[in-house]
């Protein structure tokens, strides 16, 4: 199993420096790669692969002395990334690859972790070129089990993301079972009964948000004014995005903690957000993320995950009765078996019910 650890990093002026420079001279080794990749495609109907363009690399520190501040795994990665982002529109995820500004140049990576050199020294990372960066890591991990690591500048701050590979927990006896329904009223409703409020974290900051951009609009291009904007729109931005992710967290370790077997509807969540009368609640209540951050925690705790179809899970009782009711009705009764309870509950119990 595959899991991604994100740390603060603190670096001294000149490491920042160095930093700097290195996103700087990644980001025109990528416009460059685009370019040349463009103009052979013009002249010739065919463009360099990205193993031709990193064999061009040595040549290149040769004719510009710069790029040798820079680690030969990093400019590697950065030809990779633009090899990937073609990849991805000739599979059709992705549109064609844009040429890079400093705003959306923000992360170079080491592909390949040394990890006796890179966490040797208590306390802080390793960044070839770079030196050893003080890290605030706020829990334990294995520096041995480290295979890549990420460094990002982000609103004014710089993190790493540690890549790691951990074997996935023995599968525990299965006692306590749990069913949830996700929704926008409540967030999360457990078949035993428990409901989870929704914190609609973007909804509450909606307004001072919009105030933000529309000081943002009102500056000029260019100017530091508009920069100092921007960068209250990104803060809050994070901060919504940050209080969603401690929630997500939280509730999702509860429940994996607590149950030995999860049940969950299977939801296209991006097909979902396409009603745009809904969209922007169901992207604040963050049902995606929720439902992969507890599939990774039942792999690493050995718990066992099940995901159902979710056709007429609010429209089935427990009894197995068709019982049909639209979005403001949100009692179940059903005329079957007698039945009273909240809606979301009884989902919450057929969705347990066709996972065991």
């Amino acid at each position: 199993m595959i899991i991604v650890h994100r740390f603060h990093i603190e670096p001294t002026k000149e490491q920042e420096q160095k930093l700097f420079r290195t996103l700087t001279l990644c980001r025109w080794l990528y416009n460059a790669a685009l370019e040349q990749k463009e103009i052979c495609y013009r002249q010739r109907g065919r463009s360099p692969s990205c193993m031709q363009q990193k064999n061009e690399l040595p040549t290149l520190k040769k004719e510009l002395p710069e790029y040798k501040q820079v680690n030969a795994q990093v400019m590697q990665d950065c030809l990779r990334r633009l090899d990937n982002a073609f990849q991805r529109l000739f599979s059709g995820l992705a549109g064609y690859p844009h040429y890079k500004d400093r705003d959306h140049y923000r992360s170079f990576t080491y592909p390949q972790a040394d990890k006796q050199d890179q966490f040797k020294k208590p306390g802080y990372i390793y960044l070839p070129k770079i030196g050893y960066i003080k890290m605030n890591a706020h829990f334990a991990f294995d520096p041995l089990k480290v295979s890549r690591v990420n460094v990002k500048y982000h609103n004014g701050k710089w993190y790493v993301n540690l890549t790691s590979e951990i074997a996935e927990a023995e599968a525990v006896e299965i006692v306590n079972k749990i069913g949830i329904d996700v929704g926008l009223l409540t967030f999360a409703a457990l078949s035993d009964g428990t409901k989870i409020d929704n914190r609609k974290y973007f909804r509450k900051s909606e307004k001072k948000l919009a105030r933000l951009q529309r000081r943002l609009s009102r500056k000029k291009k260019g100017s530091n004014n508009r920069r100092k904007a921007k960068t209250k729109v990104t803060w809050l931005h994070d901060k919504i995005a940050n209080q969603r992710k401690d929630f997500l967290h939280k509730a999702s370790y509860g429940i994996v903690k607590k149950y030995d077997l999860i049940a969950v509807e299977d939801l296209s969540v991006k097909n979902m957000i396409k009603n745009h009368h809904l969209s922007k609640s169901i992207a604040d209540a963050g049902w995606g993320k929720f439902v992969n951050y507890l599939e990774y925690k039942c792999l690493k705790y050995g718990k066992t995950f099940v995901k159902i179809p979710p056709r007429g899970t609010s429209q089935t009782c427990v009894c197995g009765a068709h019982v049909p009711k639209d979005l403001s009705v949100r009692v179940h009764k059903c005329p079957e078996c007698g039945l009273i309870a909240d809606r979301d509950i009884v989902s919450a119990m057929v969705i347990l019910q066709r996972a065991s």
